[in-house]
């Protein structure tokens, strides 16, 4: 069966933004927001207020990482079928797969429910754990972006 060029060069054009939105929310975005007391002497954004921040902008991220989700396992599902089976890609895609659908669907909103209960949620363990691995599963999914990309580009060679 022939491949899709177009459908090709647009699943690497989607992991490929997908990893550098991730990459620029975490390491750019995020300590920008959080460090304003850094950047500008007028303006000073406190923690609880900067979260709040975050939290939006991962929220209208969670929309992009949901069309991530499906357009990976619809691309996946279509490769498997027409015989294209790697363990690598299938781990990598699995995990892309559960690691957004984690972050979007349980961590975002989990953390936008306790900022929405006042600053001390935001001050709990409880809060801090969920934080955590929030952050955890976002570094899970940038690897597995790399990884899945990778090898799906190695395996368009063979």
């Amino acid at each position: 069966m022939k491949r899709n060029i177009y459908i090709d060069f647009s699943y690497f054009i989607v992991l490929a933004a997908s990893f550098g939105a991730v990459i620029v929310l975490g390491a750019i975005v995020a300590p920008v927001i959080f460090h304003t007391d850094r950047i500008v002497s007028d303006l000073l954004i406190d923690h609880y207020n900067a979260g709040i921040i975050m939290g939006e902008i991962f929220h209208r991220f969670s929309y992009w990482v949901y069309f991530l989700a499906v357009f990976v396992g619809i691309y996946e599902a279509a490769a498997y079928k027409m015989g294209q089976r790697d363990s690598i890609a299938f781990g990598a895609s699995v995990t892309v797969l559960f690691s957004s659908l984690m972050f979007s669907a349980i961590y975002s909103p989990k953390i936008l429910e306790m900022q929405a209960m006042g600053r001390e949620a935001t001050q709990s363990d409880t809060f801090n754990n969920i934080h955590i691995a929030s952050e955890i599963d976002f570094k899970i999914l940038a690897v597995a972006l790399v990884v899945l990309f990778v090898r799906r580009l190695m395996l368009l060679k063979i």
